[in-house]
């Protein structure tokens, strides 16, 4: 059995997600596009701009994270804020033509990498993959959610380390 097949399945999912965030970032290098900008940038609308408060959530992230990205790309003329016509104490984000560009890089870079994998793994082999991964971000999302009461720990079956070393899942 090969080791990639012993680690835990958390490890697996950071493992390929570390591999496809190094390589992002290796392809955007030379059009200055981290991995976080492209994908802050294919979560604004390129032509109406998209409120900094639906960025996170859209991204899985903290918003103390993003504000922090938000700065940094506005100082690189990426981005622009502004105010909603509406509602004043809204923010819009929206894409400067720099970061239209770049946006536009960072979309054709994803595409290329989805119409790699799917040019690798069968159509019916992705759709297991998705579906298990879909499962599993219920399933940690679920346990997240778990709030003991106070003084109280979890309880643990007794588990070998060889049992969760040998977990392997055949598709």
């Amino acid at each position: 059995m090969n080791t990639h097949n012993r680690r835990s399945v958390d490890l697996n999912i950071k493992a390929a997600w570390l591999s496809i965030q190094k390589m992002y970032n290796v392809l955007g290098g030379g059009y200055d596009i981290t991995h976080s900008t492209g994908f802050v940038l294919l979560n604004i609308d390129p032509k109406n701009g998209t409120p900094a408060t639906k960025i996170a959530p859209l991204m899985g992230m903290e918003a103390r994270s993003l504000s922090r990205m938000l700065k940094t790309m506005e100082e690189e003329q990426i981005i622009i804020r502004k105010h909603d016509e509406d509602d004043k104490r809204k923010v819009i984000i929206c894409l400067t033509e720099k970061g239209r560009k770049k946006r536009e890089i960072s979309r054709q870079t994803v595409k290329d990498f989805n119409a790699k994998v799917r040019e690798n793994i069968s159509a019916e082999d992705l759709e297991i993959f998705l579906k298990v991964i879909q499962k599993i971000t219920e399933i940690a999302d679920t346990q997240k959610g778990i709030i003991l009461p106070e003084g109280q720990d979890y309880t643990f079956e007794e588990v070998d380390d060889e049992d969760i070393l040998n977990i392997n899942f055949e598709i």
